[in-house]
């Protein structure tokens, strides 16, 4: 070890990243290990690195001990005598030490040092790409295929490889190594042999990022995607909503003779793409998410999430969409479950029970009657528990007032 070595060292900080300090410290704990595989355990000793020079030289180190002290086959005591034929200004109580040259230190030093480094620099390097990619998990990336194993495609990523298995790509697509590919980054993990990063091509996300690419509103907020149901391959809704009150959502999302939404339907292999105004009202939205059959008439019932939807005869078959795939979409889009009914069908049910419309749509008095119940308890738990409390279940996403100032449950 000499100067040379040093300024390696100042290079490898510089290029690598790698602190300076902290692989010294490593080296020098690395030797010391080296050290005790090769020289026993029995020695008390210290290895020194210089900072400036970048010789390293190893300590023995021992308690001086009174010369009537027994010893035994400790080698980390020596009696005040013999200490003092080391240091004479020592005193029984004191640590000295003396530099030692084991036989062959210097190589095994070196080697030590040597793989260290490298050691370190594996691990920086696996570090690097970690925080790398961690910071663009659910962002889509573009890589270049590597090769293709056992239905696995290797991804190369830049600095490492992605790997999109069997489960994340779109059904009927096929890559070849050099293929470009456009790759929605599912998950980083930190594993032992470096960070492992696993993507998609059929995650709703992919959809989601390359409409932030294609539409600036969406981009710049004034367009947001509120839902997102996708079967990768075959057929997507999206539906969104605009913050200006001036731009039309579904317009701006489709572009002029719809090339942005083309670029999509390209870049996902001809996957459909419906392109629906999202709204508050559930009637509305229902009635959207079905498109691009035409709804006469929304039932809806609130408490249990369930919805009919009535459609003229000749509609039916594409309300449900081939092998249900367009009600299934508007189901995973809305969170409501839908019933499709012909517009004979529901005549029939309206002639069995003309009551149907109001007693499907009513609230269920057992519910109401239950959340009375409830509320009313808590009530008399919190006045008898904080003094004073009022707990609101009229909300969905209630919230409980306590007494105290500071203290606020929601």
């Amino acid at each position: 070890m000499n100067a040379e070595f040093m300024a390696a060292l100042d290079i490898i900080e510089k290029e690598k990243g790698i602190n300076k300090e902290e692989l010294i410290q490593d080296i020098e704990s690395s030797i010391e290990q080296a050290y005790k595989k090769n020289y026993g355990n029995d020695q008390d000793f210290e290895v020194n690195f210089d900072r400036d020079t970048g010789e390293i030289k190893i300590f023995a180190r021992w308690l001086v001990v009174d010369d009537d002290a027994p010893i035994g086959q400790s080698h980390s005591e020596k009696r005040f005598h013999d200490a003092l034929k080391i240091d004479d200004s020592c005193q029984i109580g004191d640590v000295i030490e003396q530099e030692i040259e084991p036989k062959d230190f210097g190589r095994i030093a070196a080697q030590n040092a040597k793989q260290m480094i490298y050691q370190k620099i594996k691990e920086q390097e696996r570090k690097k790409i970690y925080n790398e990619f961690i910071e663009h998990e659910d962002e889509v990336v573009v890589g270049t295929v590597d090769h293709v194993e056992r239905k696995m495609i290797f991804v190369n990523l830049g600095d490492t490889i992605g790997f999109l298995p069997q489960n994340e790509q779109i059904p009927g697509e096929n890559y070849h190594a050099g293929d470009r590919i456009k790759v929605y980054i599912l998950s980083v993990r930190n594993q032992s042999k470096g960070p492992e990063i696993i993507l998609s091509r059929k995650h709703p996300g992919l959809l989601k990022r390359l409409l932030e690419d294609e539409v600036p509103e969406i981009y710049d907020g004034i367009v947001e995607v509120e839902s997102i149901a996708r079967e990768a391959g075959a057929r997507s809704k999206i539906a969104v909503k605009s913050n200006d009150p001036s731009i039309d959502p579904v317009g701006a999302c489709v572009g002029h003779k719809g090339s942005r939404i083309q670029n999509i339907i390209d870049e996902l292999g001809n996957e459909k793409i419906d392109v629906i105004k999202y709204s508050d009202n559930p009637y509305e939205y229902i009635t959207n998410a079905l498109s691009p059959a035409n709804v006469k008439e929304v039932l809806i019932n609130q408490e249990t999430k369930q919805a009919y939807a009535i459609v003229d005869d000749f509609q039916f078959s594409l309300a449900i969409g081939k092998e249900g795939q367009n009600v299934r979409l508007a189901v995973h889009l809305t969170g409501w479950k839908i019933d499709i009914k012909s517009d004979s069908e529901f005549e029939k049910i309206l002639s069995d029970n003309p009551n149907f419309r109001e007693e499907f749509s009513k609230k269920d008095e057992h519910v109401e009657k239950l959340v009375d119940e409830i509320k009313k308890e808590m009530d008399a738990l919190l006045d008898n528990t904080a003094g004073s409390g009022q707990l609101d279940l009229e909300d969905d996403n209630y919230s409980m007032e306590l007494n105290s100032d500071d203290d606020r449950t929601e």
